[in-house]
């Protein structure tokens, strides 16, 4: 039967990277942030200027509003 170390080498020469871990931690923490921070304002910008070309050809017309049907 097969003793422990040989079917488990010995690991205690492995180590992290840690500065490399740390590097790409970061950058992808700056990359997601920045993405976030565009897709929210985006989202606003273009809000914005859909309800204000849309408020100034609607300004004379009147909503219209649904009425329900009355219940017995």
């Amino acid at each position: 039967m097969a003793t422990a170390e040989s079917v488990f080498p010995d690991q205690s020469d492995f180590h992290y990277d840690y500065e490399t871990l740390r590097t790409t931690g970061v950058i992808l923490a700056v990359v997601m942030f920045v993405s976030g921070i565009l897709i929210a304002l985006s989202k606003k910008f273009t809000k914005c200027v859909k309800s204000s070309s849309n408020s100034s050809s609607s300004a004379s017309q009147v909503p219209k509003t649904e009425v329900p049907p009355p219940g017995v």
